[in-house]
């Protein structure tokens, strides 16, 4: 099967040249910026920039729209596609109804549960991937493309995926949130970030070994008020990380410490 991707984003930077070296050939590249577009065809052996999305003379069967998700019902509507063609987006929150208005029976959602970024190798072997389809031929289609990238694939319907993109923004975007809050602490400080980086990767080795919530130490979950307040009075000059402080050490006592 040949392949055409509408969007060349973060994900598409990773999702067409896993596709390509798996012998499913990635023939064009459509994007708003033709330069975005021409950077992603050359990670890959034969793409094409595309001007428009007038597909129907394509030789691809499968269209992936890798976009912006609220950009995937309007591109779906005037997207010109070859006759059976298949349509697929690749959304966590978005459901599969966003694709009702193509021009083609045969659509889908191609979910990767993972972070992506340009500059950050990813081996999509071990990315586990989240398909749904409407009707059996698109979903043997969705399953052999996702068989040929990952070693865990398996069948989800949209509001099961859009539970697992929340439980991803608070694994991965927060996470990363915090990380950049104690970064900003420490320089404003004068001390650097590497300082807490052991701490980091013991912290995640821990959670994901064992249970998260059996993981969980410091002073708001022991219950140590005396060293909260020390630590708001820390930050009385800062009120935004002030309250994010308080929010997030009130839901630890809440949790561990209901009494």
């Amino acid at each position: 099967m040949n392949i055409s991707f509408i969007g060349s984003g973060n994900l598409a930077w990773h999702l067409a040249p896993a596709l390509d070296n798996a012998g499913y050939v990635v023939k064009e590249v459509y994007s708003r910026n033709p330069k975005h577009a021409e950077a992603l065809t050359e990670r890959l052996y034969q793409a094409e920039v595309k001007a428009t999305l007038d597909f129907s003379t394509s030789v691809s069967s499968v269209f992936f729209i890798a976009t912006s998700d609220d950009a995937i019902e309007n591109i779906a509507r005037e997207i010109i596609l070859p006759e059976e063609a298949y349509l697929f987006h690749v959304s966590g929150t978005q459901p599969l109804s966003e694709l009702q208005y193509a021009a083609t029976v045969n659509t889908g959602v191609f979910y990767p549960l993972q972070t992506f970024t340009r500059n950050k190798k990813i081996d999509f072997s071990t990315i586990p991937l989240f398909i749904e389809s409407n009707n059996a031929e698109t979903e043997k289609v969705m399953m052999e493309l996702a068989k040929a990238i990952s070693s865990r694939v398996k069948k989800i319907g949209s509001e099961e995926r859009k539970a697992l993109h929340v439980a991803a923004v608070f694994a991965s975007n927060f996470s990363n949130h915090m990380l950049t809050l104690a970064k900003k602490v420490l320089e404003d400080n004068g001390l650097a970030f590497d300082l807490v980086k052991p701490l980091i990767v013991e912290t995640l080795n821990k959670s994901l070994s064992m249970n998260p919530e059996e993981a969980q130490t410091g002073p708001a979950r022991r219950g140590d008020l005396e060293t909260l307040d020390k630590h708001i009075a820390f930050l009385k000059e800062e009120k935004e990380l002030s309250a994010i402080y308080k929010i997030i050490t009130q839901d630890i006592l809440d949790t561990y410490q209901p009494e």
